[in-house]
Order: C-alpha cells, then sequence, then structure tokens
C-alpha cells in the first residue's frame, strides 16, 4: 500500500518514543509489557497499537534470548597466591638467632589475588569456554554455574594468540551454549551480553553490533573483534555475547574506557574462531593452526595501480617461505591473493585469521592476479610453527650475513625495487648494518642497493656472494650503489 512506508516511519518513531518512556519512568514498563496489546484504551490509534505490539515483540525477543542462554552461563572466580618473602637476617646470625632470643618466627603470610570473569558450558561433560586472561597463571579457578552450584575447574588449555581458555569442572548433564555463525552477524543487529559484571551475576544487557573486523587492540595475536554497544563491563570478560536466538556470536573480551566501566564500546571474539580454539584444545591439547607460509602486504592505491590491479581489496604476497606450503604450490612475490575459498579478501588480517582457523592438510583454493590476469592456485595448507620458529624465520627472510663486510642482504624483488626507488630492476638490498663492520665505517645503510661491487655486477645474490670472496678490505673495493633516488661510489677499505 503507498501508506505502508509513512506507517513504518511512524511505527519506529512510536517504538522509540515508547521505550524511552519505559526507560525514564514515563510508563509504567513491566505493566504495560504483560497487558494484552489489543486490549488497550480506546483512545489509542491504530499506529500507537502497532508501536505498542512491536515494543512488545522486541521485549518478548530479548527475555525468550536470555531464557535460552542463562543455562549456560557461569561466573569464574581465579586465585593467584603470592608468596610472601620473609626478610633476610644474616646480620644478625640467621633466623637461629631471633628464634633463640623470641621464640619460633611465624612463617611468611602468602597473599591472594582473585580475579572475577564468566564463561559458558560449551559441552554437558563440564567442558567451560572462557578468556585466557580470566585464568591465566591461576593457583585455583572456582566456577558458579547458574543454580548456585560451585565447583573447583581445571585448565585444560589456553591460547594467548587469541585469548582464549578452556577450564573442566567434574559435573554432567549440563547446558551446553549453542554456537551461531559470527560471519553472518551483520552492523546493527540487536545483541545481548550476558555476564557477572562486577560480580554482579547473571547480568543482562542488549544494544546492537557497532562493526566487525576490528583489530589493533594489543588483546592478542589474532583480532578479528565484533564491536558492540552492550554494556561489557569487568566481570563480562569470558560471557557470551548472544543473538536473538540465544545462539552465541561472540566472546565478551575487551573494553574501551576512560572510567575503567562500560562506554560503549565492547569487543568480543567472534564465535566461529572462540570454536575453532575451543575445538582445537579439546581434541589435541593444544591450538593447532593453518599456516600458508608467507608474509603479506596490504594494498594501497599507488601500489595496486602499479601492478594494473582494479581496487585496494587483497593481499600482496612480500615473501614466500621456502618449502612452505605457499612455495610448493606455486605462490610467488608480487601475487595478488583477490579470494579465498571464494571468499573476497579485504586486507592481510582477513587472510591471516581465516588461515589459522583451518585444520592443517585442508586444500583450499586462491585466486591470485599475477602478470595483469587471474588465475587458481591450490594450496594444501600447513601446520603453523611454533612462533619462536616463526621469528627466526622471519630473521632469516631478512637475508645472509655477510660478515666480512658487515652486512645482512637479500636480492631485490620487484616489489622491493618499486618501494625503494630502484633504477634497475636487479641488484642486492642491505637490509642490516653491523655497527663495528667496514660497511657502517663507510656509511652503507640499511636499503642501500648494491648494483656493483668491485668489477662484479651483483644481480643476484649468487654474483653477491661471488663477489664477496674475492673482498680483501687491505685492498679495498670499489661499491655502486642506489640509495633514495641517488646512484653513487663507495670505496670499502
Amino acid at each position: 500500500m503507498s501508506t505502508q512506508p509513512g506507517l513504518r516511519l511512524r511505527t519506529l518513531l512510536a517504538v522509540v518514543i515508547l521505550l524511552g518512556l519505559a526507560v525514564t519512568g514515563g510508563l509504567s514498563a513491566p505493566r504495560l509489557l504483560t497487558q494484552d496489546v489489543q486490549a488497550q484504551a480506546p483512545s489509542q490509534t491504530p499506529q500507537e497499537r502497532e508501536a505498542l505490539k512491536y515494543a512488545h515483540d522486541l521485549s518478548l525477543a530479548f527475555q525468550q534470548a536470555t531464557k535460552v542462554i542463562s543455562p549456560s552461563v557461569v561466573n569464574i572466580v581465579s586465585t593467584v597466591r603470592i608468596q610472601a618473602r620473609r626478610p633476610t637476617r644474616d646480620f644478625f646470625g640467621g633466623d637461629d638467632f631471633f628464634e633463640r632470643f623470641f621464640g619460633p618466627q611465624a612463617p611468611p603470610r602468602s597473599k591472594e589475588r582473585r580475579g572475577q570473569g564468566s564463561g559458558l558450558v560449551a559441552r554437558p561433560d563440564g567442558y567451560i569456554l572462557t578468556n585466557n586472561h580470566v585464568v591465566a597463571g591461576a593457583d585455583e579457578v572456582r566456577v558458579t554455574l547458574a543454580n548456585g552450584a560451585e565447583y573447583e575447574a581445571t585448565i585444560i588449555g589456553t591460547d594467548r594468540e587469541t585469548d582464549l581458555a578452556v577450564i573442566k569442572i567434574d559435573s554432567n548433564g549440563l547446558t551446553p551454549a549453542v554456537f551461531g555463525d559470527s560471519d553472518a552477524i551483520q552492523v546493527g543487529q540487536w545483541v545481548l551480553a550476558v555476564g557477572n559484571p562486577f560480580g554482579y551475576d547473571h547480568t543482562v544487557t542488549a544494544g546492537i553490533v557497532s562493526a566487525k573486523g576490528r583489530s589493533g587492540l594489543g588483546v592478542a595475536i589474532y583480532e578479528n573483534f565484533i564491536q558492540t554497544d552492550a554494556a561489557i563491563n569487568p566481570g563480562n570478560s569470558g560471557g557470551p555475547l548472544v543473538n536473538l536466538r540465544g545462539e552465541v556470536i561472540g566472546i565478551n573480551t575487551a573494553i574501551t574506557t576512560r572510567t575503567g566501566g562500560a562506554m560503549g564500546i565492547g569487543f568480543a571474539i567472534p564465535s566461529n574462531m572462540a570454536r575453532s580454539v575451543m575445538d582445537s584444545i579439546l581434541d589435541t591439547g593444544q591450538v593447532v593452526r593453518g599456516w600458508l607460509g608467507v608474509h603479506m602486504a596490504d594494498l594501497t592505491e599507488d601500489l595496486a595501480q602499479s601492478f594494473g590491479y582494479q581496487g585496494t581489496s587483497g593481499v600482496i604476497i612480500a615473501h614466500v617461505v621456502q618449502d612452505s606450503p605457499a612455495d610448493k604450490a606455486g605462490l610467488k612475490p608480487d601475487d595478488i591473493v583477490a579470494e579465498f575459498d571464494g571468499k573476497p579478501m579485504a586486507d592481510m588480517k582477513q587472510l591471516l585469521n581465516i588461515v589459522a582457523t583451518i585444520t592443517p592438510g585442508t586444500a583450499v583454493e586462491l585466486t591470485v592476479f599475477r602478470d595483469g590476469k587471474e588465475r587458481k592456485v591450490r594450496v594444501t595448507l600447513g601446520e603453523r610453527p611454533p612462533l619462536q620458529e616463526l621469528a627466526a624465520q622471519q630473521r632469516s627472510d631478512q637475508g645472509e650475513s655477510f660478515d666480512a663486510l658487515g652486512v645482512t642482504a637479500r636480492e631485490l624483488t620487484p616489489m622491493l625495487a618499486r618501494e625503494l626507488g630502484a633504477r634497475f630492476p636487479d641488484g642486492v638490498v642491505v637490509t642490516a648494518v653491523d655497527p663495528d663492520g667496514h660497511a657502517a665505517r663507510v656509511g652503507i645503510k640499511a636499503n642501500d642497493i648494491i648494483f656493483a661491487f668491485g668489477d662484479t655486477r651483483t644481480r643476484t645474490l649468487d654474483d653477491f656472494r661471488d663477489a664477496m670472496d674475492e673482498f680483501d678490505p687491505d685492498e679495498g673495493v670499489r661499491v655502486r650503489l642506489q640509495r633514495g633516488g641517488t646512484i653513487f661510489y663507495l670505496i670499502v677499505k
């Protein structure tokens, strides 16, 4: 009907007004929302009655979602015991001196630091999902269920990289939470946060999904947070963020605040990521992550144009780790990953997170832009090595060390050539300089491009290695290099 848009607008305004009056005390909200909507005073207009019905339905949706999730929400108290140290008494002859004159001394007292958070029942046999920071380093973890029963919990596994943990209590027949698909949520949809803020157990707050894909909080390595304005306070950590069906779409984790309390900006770990981490801990005792084996960078407009690529959505491969899944599949530096298993990739954060959640050994298909054309590349993901190994690999990826000259260098790639404004397409890039070496003394710096070393044109690292074999610092050698837009010579002697 032609009047339908106007009616919907008036209905929405009416809902807002009625809810506002209920909050401010202008209406008796409990009485109003329990009455039969059709039995209102005759003076109400049809639009007012329809608006009241929408408000009533929304209230019922909140109530139903709360009933679904509440039995699965638990209160968690963790205790860390700090042993006080007895003062040293060696100057007076040690403890025996004091005990001889003043009697036996009381043992040093231990101090306790307690933290409080929330969690949700993941399985009927007592497995509970929460945040790592709720239980990390705890000497004792106690869990209180929705029915008031209290249990001591055992920490099964933790993952600092996502700030998640799995604990277990000795109980069966619990009501597990139902996980929803966090990839399907939309900005603007209603959500409820449930937990134990400031110790007030089973507190429910309502809001909307304010944003998706938030990162850069410094809470974890893998950050892909859901942002919400549902009130989240200290003690909510580890509790669920649910949709109006009562399905878990996130694990409440962090807030942005200047006061220590909620300011309308809270963050939750997406349920798909949380479920993947939890399943890995329960199946293997640790978190096993997929691994592609590349170093990545986000696209800028200028960088995309230099490749003839439309837009800035996508991820550019800066380096391929030798013998990695990416290397074995034929991926190359300067490839732009546009899609991962048919899903468009916006940036490297998205690609990093999605690869980490996939089981090693899974075959995936990447849509890659290379040399002006799109192509499909099939990759079987490997298992991500420990962080220590990755850090060592990254250091080695800076290139090869040449101690005689005092530099670390790698070959010039097309992307590096563009970034550094190289005059020639090949050469050797200095990635690090030993401050006590010959190179530092003559002024060679990181990001300098060496095109020739003595009479040798150093197009590749092999060329540079051969030239270094002949290097005699007593005789000296001429070096041709580029820094910025300038090509110049130095004598290393």
